[in-house]
């Protein structure tokens, strides 16, 4: 494995004992395994002239580079779109999390004003029933007053 975390030919091994490592590497492609401590995967792709399997540093995406095999000038593929999905998904979450906090913010909002009413109907109730009281108390002297 290279500076880079390449798993590559004994092209590669060359380059990095003489503490070079090429922009990108021939590869067997069932040997690469995007690790999982990079920001963004390698991207692996093969030359569109001789077909060699090459790997790139994520951040080579869309740049033309020449073949380490045949020489000729290659252009990288942007990521792929799986990437680009989990990105896309990963915006997505981010939105879904801030509509979950504003609507947790709403309804702590509607919790207080339901508890403020409930405060206030509680008074509206216990004002009622001293006037019912006092009702009875008019109503009894009223009768006793005849």
């Amino acid at each position: 494995m290279c500076n880079e975390g390449f798993h590559c030919w004994s092209l590669c091994q060359t380059f990095f004992n003489l503490g070079m490592c090429p922009a990108f590497h021939f590869v067997e492609m069932e040997t690469v395994a995007p690790a999982a401590s990079q920001a963004l995967p390698d991207i692996t792709f093969a030359c569109a002239h001789c077909s060699s399997a090459l790997v790139v540093d994520a951040a080579a995406a869309g740049m033309t580079l020449p073949c380490q095999r045949c020489g000729k000038p290659t252009e990288v593929p942007a990521i792929p779109v799986h990437e680009t999905l989990s990105a896309k998904a990963e915006a997505q979450v981010a939105d879904l999390r801030r509509q979950l906090k504003e609507n947790e913010s709403q309804r702590t909002e509607i919790t207080g004003y339901i508890n403020q009413l409930s405060i206030q109907l509680h008074r509206w109730q216990l004002r009622l029933q001293t006037l019912n009281e006092r009702r009875e108390e008019l109503e009894k002297q009223l009768r006793a007053a005849r």
